[in-house]
């Protein structure tokens, strides 16, 4: 508890003690309503305050109006007993939803601590100094001795370690590195010496995108929360009106009638349904599901950047994912070398020289395969030619370096290969060389998410991928996805995403899940974006609305859950608080209903709604 709630908490436990000294003395008249002044001006005089203040400001109708209404009117009719109980009790319910929403926060804020103090660099004496992470530069090495976290991601050029990523990850199990690996900043380093070249300034790099994600998230509200917050504009004032219409028209009509006007029954009845008719219940217990609901994420390990988002999520009936790096690990390597026309070393070598300069996986394995320093003199005009591969001119030779489609493009004609996994052809100068088969692995949990997608009510999984046909099949079929669109450009990703979302309706979602930089138009495009975080490129992390941070595929289940169980608890509120209010709404009309019902319907009911909010939590056994 924070100080503000401790302290509210003491104003309880006096106001609770004042009011059972009080039921003990044998009280009347002005004693009476003097004494009970004390705990009553105890517990509400923030209330009160805060009512005269919206008065004031013309902003009148709001909960704490409401309140004071009520509880005054209460005591000027001589019920203090019920005045003064309806205060405290809504006061309890106040720091209920306090320590609820600090609960939540806790669980969000607990990412803050990702956030580094400093760096260790070496200074120009070749000592260790610390400084501000975000004056280290692009290419600096930093040190990150045991214990400490790591600021800015990069790659490590000395020392093994083993990294606590469960900030990050929600995963307990720590990571092992070694040279040459990459590392993402919010980790810490537990047990060996690291120095690692920075490969993005600390403003880009992951830990400052992730607090980004998570302070924003708040901004994004969800149709539900805007629902209620314009329910609550209209509802107010509406119950107000009518409390007021409550205390005054039936009396004037038993006058017409030559009835006795009994006011004090009516003004008693009107400031009981005012009582009932506070909507703090779905005012504070929405917005706090959602709330929990991103805490409990983010503590599992996947970011939503806001409600709506997590709204959207929990109505996808199809899902669409990326192969590469998504479905698979994006770990290439090359395998064999078939169709060779020269030596495969020569064809490696070209190949090599052409990808020198791209960042692409596969252009990677392919610069690993071959090992050697690259003579970057020799190679010029090099054009990466968008799904199709590179052109590139290597020692004054044409040399073309890609898929099927880059050959019938430039009308080389090529031999078919049956082999297993990514083909890629060379040529030069309009000869074909030959053909490097790479292939990529799958990620260990990708068929076990398939399966329990659909075990979830998904009813449609798809791939597609830029890969050739034959390997995409192959893959599709082995993970078990409904279907697979293969050989697709990146816009014409765009294109089967958007025929896709046709088949959708308000009720059907459509969610696309990729971490590639040729995958954030999709991601922006479908209804739900999922991005995985720890190897996504910066670009699809930006376009996402939602990150998996330990590139999980199975994590998309949890995602779901988590969405599901959230909307599920928001509408349980809903229901219930909106059911319960009515009720007692009506038995307070005819005169059913007393002060105390009026309590149990306001703070009862909120209390209730607030301890069911706080289960969004809980999604350690999701």
């Amino acid at each position: 508890m924070n100080k503000k709630q401790k302290k509210m908490l003491k104003r309880i436990g006096i106001s609770i003690l004042c009011i059972l000294i009080l039921e003990l003395l044998p009280l009347k008249g002005w004693m009476e309503f003097a004494l009970y002044m004390i705990p009553y001006f105890i517990i509400g005089y923030d209330i009160l305050k805060k009512a005269i203040k919206g008065i004031l400001h013309k902003q009148v109708f709001d909960e704490c109006f409401l309140m004071a209404v009520a509880t005054v009117g209460a005591i000027a009719l001589g019920d203090y007993k019920e005045g003064v109980a309806v205060m405290l009790f809504y006061q309890i319910g106040e720091w209920f939803q306090s320590y609820a929403v600090g609960k939540s926060r806790k669980n969000i804020t607990e990412l803050m601590d990702i956030r580094p103090d400093y760096a260790n660099i070496y200074n120009e004496q070749g000592k260790l100094e610390q400084v501000d992470p975000d004056e280290v530069e692009i290419g600096t090495i930093i040190v990150v001795e045991p214990g400490e976290k790591i600021p800015i991601d990069g790659i490590v050029k000395e020392g093994n370690s083993t990294l606590n990523t469960s900030a990050l990850t929600g995963e307990s199990v720590p990571r092992s590195i070694h040279e040459g690996d990459e590392v993402i900043s919010g980790c810490i380093n537990i047990n060996g010496l690291l120095k690692i070249e920075t490969t993005k300034e600390f403003g880009e790099s992951t830990v400052s995108k992730i607090l980004d994600m998570v302070e924003n998230a708040s901004s994004k509200k969800s149709k539900s929360e805007n629902f209620i917050s314009k329910f609550a504009r209209y509802y107010t004032p509406a119950v107000c009106y009518g409390a007021l219409a409550l205390a005054v028209i039936p009396p004037v009509v038993r006058i017409v009638l030559g009835m006795p006007p009994v006011w004090s029954d009516w003004i008693f009845r009107a400031l009981t349904f005012l009582v009932i008719s506070c909507p703090c219940a779905l005012v504070i217990s929405i917005p706090l599901t959602f709330f929990a609901g991103i805490g409990g994420a983010s503590n599992a390990g996947v970011l939503v950047k806001g409600s709506n988002y997590l709204e959207a999520l929990s109505q996808v009936t199809t899902v669409v994912f990326d192969k590469t790096g998504t479905m698979t690990e994006g770990v290439f390597d090359v395998s064999k070398i078939c169709n060779a026309t020269i030596a495969e070393e020569e064809i490696l070598e070209l190949a090599a020289y052409a990808e020198n300069y791209s960042s692409h996986p596969i252009s990677k394995s392919l610069q690993k395969a071959y090992g050697k320093p690259v003579d970057t003199s020799i190679i010029a005009n090099v054009e990466e030619i968008s799904g199709q591969g590179i052109y590139a001119k290597i020692d004054n030779h044409k040399v073309l370096v890609g898929n099927d489609k880059l050959m019938k493009q430039h009308q080389i004609e090529y031999p078919i290969c049956n082999e297993m996994g990514t083909l890629v052809h060379v040529a030069r100068d309009q000869d074909y060389l030959g053909c490097i088969i790479i292939s990529d692995r799958l990620k260990k949990n990708a068929m076990v998410s398939i399966q329990e997608l659909k075990k979830n009510g998904i009813k449609k999984t798809i791939m597609l991928t830029g890969d050739h046909k034959r390997v995409a099949d192959a893959i599709g079929k082995t993970i078990g996805v409904d279907k697979v669109y293969a050989e697709l450009l990146p816009q014409d990703k765009v294109e089967k995403v958007e025929s896709l979302l046709k088949e959708c309706d308000e009720k059907h979602k459509l969610c696309f899940v990729g971490d590639g930089i040729n995958d954030a138009p999709v991601l922006t495009r479908a209804d739900v974006g999922i991005a995985m975080g720890a190897m996504g490129s910066d670009a699809a992390i930006e376009a996402a609305d939602i990150v998996l941070m330990d590139d999980d595929p199975l994590k998309i289940v949890k995602a779901i859950k988590i969405a599901r169980k959230t909307l599920g608890i928001v509408y349980q509120n809903i229901y219930f608080a909106i059911g319960i209010k009515l009720l007692c709404l009506f038995l307070g009309a005819i005169g059913m209903a007393n002060m105390w019902l009026a309590i149990f319907a306001d703070v009862g009911v909120m209390v209730i709604a607030v301890l069911n909010a706080i289960r969004a939590l809980n999604v350690k056994n999701l």
